[in-house]
């Protein structure tokens, strides 16, 4: 009986300590970020912190991951309420772009995990793991399109590679504030480069 009254104030603590990680580790990054910092923002002890995350990797990987979890409930509300395949690509596009708020934070934790990913073997799965479930996301719409004759693809798990390396070039290039590359031309860039391989025509003003 016991046990089963502190297991909910576990997983309570779990998700304010993720939180407040995603928050701050996107602002912050997670080198300078000092975890006494997130325990007081989740409004636990550094010692429970310490507890359920052995290590600033490991915080990082479970907060991107937490991140993207809470992502995929939004995108599995809104992303079905689209007609065609294009409409739904076009929503999916612009869900995996730098904008401000909420997306922007999700970048700089990417950001911090392609980095430290780079250096660090054990983060490795982590990356092609969240890679691998966004790849899916994409190869859904593609291959539904296909199906119903929406969309011409010749190998839908190429282009949907090819479509991921896209976001992530001129993405990166938005979230640093490159004055040649702001959100609007970054969008229709994607749109230019991956509209003739979908058997499609750029969604006007994408």
């Amino acid at each position: 009986m016991v046990e089963s009254t502190r297991a909910p104030a576990r997983a309570s603590a779990r998700t304010r300590i993720l939180d407040a990680a995603v928050k701050l580790i996107a602002r912050e990054g997670i080198n300078d970020v000092r975890i006494a910092r997130i325990a007081m923002e989740a409004g636990v002890s550094p010692a429970l912190l310490h507890y359920h995350f052995a290590s600033r990797d490991a915080l990082l990987a479970e907060a991107i991951e937490h991140s993207y979890v809470l992502a995929g409930d939004i995108r599995t509300g809104r992303d079905e309420a689209a007609v065609t395949a294009t409409e739904r690509l076009r929503w999916m596009i612009d869900q995996c772009l730098p904008a401000e708020g909420s997306l922007h934070d999700d970048w700089m934790l990417w950001v911090e995990l392609w980095v430290r990913a780079a250096r660090r073997p054990e983060l490795r799965l982590t990356s092609a793991r969240l890679y691998a479930r966004m790849h899916a996301w994409f190869a859904q719409v593609v291959g539904d399109g296909v199906a119903r004759g929406e969309l011409a693809v010749a190998d839908p798990a190429r282009t949907v590679d090819r479509l991921l390396a896209l976001i992530d070039g001129y993405g990166i290039r938005t979230l640093v504030e490159d004055p040649a590359m702001p959100l609007e031309r970054a969008r229709a860039e994607i749109w230019a480069a991956i509209a003739p391989e979908l058997g499609v025509l750029p969604p006007q003003g994408g």
